[in-house]
């Protein structure tokens, strides 16, 4: 097993400067900028790119084709006070990016993970907490803040300065606008912005680059309108979509999301959208 180590590291580019610790797995062609630091317990996928600067700590899985950027800290304990030094986790997955000053925090609860997936770009200065799931081809912009326990879909988009409440869920395909107060869940494919956040329409931008269809898309339209159009409650709003909308995934995904909410939905629409 130390051979192969060795032959795995041999292969890479480490800058004399980086601090590498010799438990720590590289594959082929990463590059290790300098005065980075990594350590015991961090492996980096093929052709990672570790930037100046940058810390990458605790017990971490990085994929293939990353880039890590300057000052970038990942894999550091959790700021929470109910950890007490458990063995957690950090995965992020290939193809990401992650710009400079950006934290990564390990996972409060023994086993526990926090994730980033495959393809995002998580910009300059923005911070991804403890026992996060972060989907595949999500855009965190900068200084967005996004506490413990949130769930982000694939797709999603969040705004720069944005903060969004512990436990929170961002459905996929849903676009955050800046400086936004997120203390509900955002349904799947809808915009919301505001202090607190408010719905104001659907992301079409987002779901044609995504490939949903016209038909699909009018569908989801359909079940806008009943959520926060037709001034029903919840319930009754899912009952009519149920029994008026014709079934696909994205409406079964909607609906689902709606379902398994616990912390509530933004639902107050901006009258400019109505």
């Amino acid at each position: 097993m130390m051979q192969d180590q060795y032959k795995l590291r041999t292969s890479s580019n480490i800058h004399e400067t980086a601090v590498v610790h010799p438990g720590a797995v590289l594959g082929k062609n990463v590059d290790v900028g300098p005065y980075a630091v990594i350590g015991q317990n961090v492996r980096i996928g093929d052709n990672t790119v570790i930037k100046s600067h940058a810390i990458i700590d605790g017990w971490t899985d990085i994929g293939v084709n990353c880039e890590i950027y300057p000052c970038a800290s990942i894999g550091s304990p959790p700021q929470d006070q109910k950890f007490r030094g458990e063995k957690s986790y950090i995965v992020i997955g290939d193809n990401t990016q992650i710009r400079e000053f950006v934290t990564v925090n390990g996972a409060t609860g023994e086993g526990q993970e926090t994730r980033v997936g495959s393809d995002c770009l998580l910009l300059a200065y923005c911070h991804v907490a403890h026992n996060c799931v972060i989907g595949n081809h999500v855009v965190v912009s900068s200084a967005a803040m996004i506490a413990g326990h949130v769930v982000v879909g694939d797709r999603a988009t969040i705004g720069g300065l944005t903060g969004i409440h512990q436990f929170v869920r961002i459905g996929r395909n849903a676009m955050v606008g800046g400086a936004s107060k997120i203390v509900q869940d955002v349904p799947p494919f809808i915009t919301a912005a505001g202090n607190p956040a408010q719905a104001a329409g659907l992301n079409t931008v987002g779901m044609t680059r995504a490939g949903i269809g016209e038909t699909t898309r009018q569908l989801i339209k359909r079940a806008y309108k009943i959520l926060y159009l037709s001034g029903l409650g919840l319930s009754c709003a899912l009952e009519i979509m149920e029994q008026q909308i014709p079934e696909c995934e994205e409406v079964a995904d909607f609906i689902q999301f709606l379902r398994n909410t616990e912390r509530g939905i933004c639902r107050v629409a901006c009258k400019a959208r109505q």
